[in-house]
């Protein structure tokens, strides 16, 4: 199936229907979308990092989990995929597909998914609604970045906190000083560089297009990246796409901070779902980047309003501990998906044949 979730759109394989082995899969999945081609004019990728992600989900062993979900993000110039990172809009398909293949059934109503990212081992709950046990896809709720309306997705992670790293924050700091910046590098379901744009020479209020063709802008994060992987025991990060960046500044509509997220080399046209959850977390640090230029809002729970190129993305949390010392105890947040295309996908003759002969064995 073609899905999109939430700003962005994938293919979901079911990985009962590929190879076994990852090197066999991967070169299946390779030839479906199209890579290494900056077109994929020779598959169903989209021709952008956004729309070249896939998914593959299966039945969960795992204690409090129903589904599996290993996260791929296809590398459009080079034959391959990087599983490193957790997205939080791919996951936001895998309920309606997990409900549409059969794998979790339906509820009359609404249908709670618990998803295991394989990636992170993080797990999320997802309400999907499901009115006569049949996924709905048309509603009223609307995402910044989306076109229109649809059914709203309620996402609650449960356990998000250092999902690559194994830590919040890997160096123990709110405020690290990385290639002669002050940063914060934080890991709350994706690693993310967290940066005061202004320390950058920059508002962080210019347009996506405008800083994508920052070239000096784009080099000197890419410095700051790759010292800041070490330091978030990352290793060499030259070849992977974590951690993300993130630009922040003052908010200009009402929110709570706003927004310029790098991908990490191109300019986001909205933000990450798991970069705006770890980019309202780092703005509870006391004396963060994100915390000097954020306003926010009182209580226990707080709905932030991260503003991104395209508009706003709401996280919600629950904040514990003290003033000094704040706890994120949980996070969630609201997207929606749609089925776009279920068929089948042709590979490479080659490939699908070998592909065929291991289904065969298995």
């Amino acid at each position: 199936m073609v899905l999109r979730g939430g700003t962005s759109k994938g293919a979901y394989f079911l990985a009962s229907d590929l190879p076994a082995d990852p090197a066999a899969r991967d070169r299946l999945i390779l030839s479906i979308m199209g890579s290494p081609d900056a077109r994929q004019i020779d598959g169903i990728g989209g021709a952008h990092p956004l729309t070249s992600k896939i998914a593959i989900v299966s039945r969960s062993a795992k204690p409090g989990s129903d589904i599996d979900f290993l996260f791929g993000q296809v590398v459009l110039a080079e034959p391959r995929i990087d599983y490193t990172p957790n997205c939080g809009n791919i996951l936001a398909g895998i309920g309606p597909f997990a409900i549409e293949r059969g794998l979790v059934a339906a509820e009359d109503g609404v249908t709670r998914v618990r998803v295991h990212t394989v990636n992170t081992g993080t797990l999320a709950e997802l309400a999907v609604e499901t009115p006569g046990r049949r996924v709905r896809y048309g509603g009223d709720a609307r995402i910044d970045g989306v076109p229109g309306t649809a059914a709203p997705i309620a996402i609650d992670f449960m356990d998000a906190e250092g999902s690559v790293c194994g830590t919040l924050l890997p160096t123990g700091n709110a405020v690290d000083r990385v290639a002669g910046v002050d940063a914060t590098l934080i890991d709350n379901g994706m690693p993310v560089v967290v940066l005061a744009a202004a320390d950058l020479g920059r508002t962080g209020r210019e347009p996506r297009d405008q800083l994508d063709k920052d070239t000096a802008l784009k080099a000197r994060l890419e410095e700051i990246r790759l010292e800041a992987g070490r330091l978030m025991g990352l290793g060499d990060v030259s070849a992977k796409v974590v951690p993300k960046m993130c630009l922040v500044a003052p908010p200009v509509a009402g929110g709570t901070l706003c927004t310029r997220s790098f991908i990490p080399h191109e300019c986001h046209a909205s933000i990450g779902v798991f970069a705006a959850v770890t980019v309202a977390t780092a703005a509870m640090l006391p004396g963060s980047p994100a915390a000097r230029v954020a306003a926010i809002p009182p209580g226990r729970d707080k709905t932030l309003s991260i503003e991104h190129p395209t508009g706003e993305f709401s996280v919600i949390l629950r904040v514990g501990g003290t003033p000094q010392e704040p706890v994120v105890e949980r996070a969630g947040l609201l997207r929606t998906a749609r089925l776009l295309f279920d068929g089948v996908a042709f590979a490479r003759e080659d490939l699908a044949e070998v592909a065929e002969a291991a289904r065969d064995a298995a």
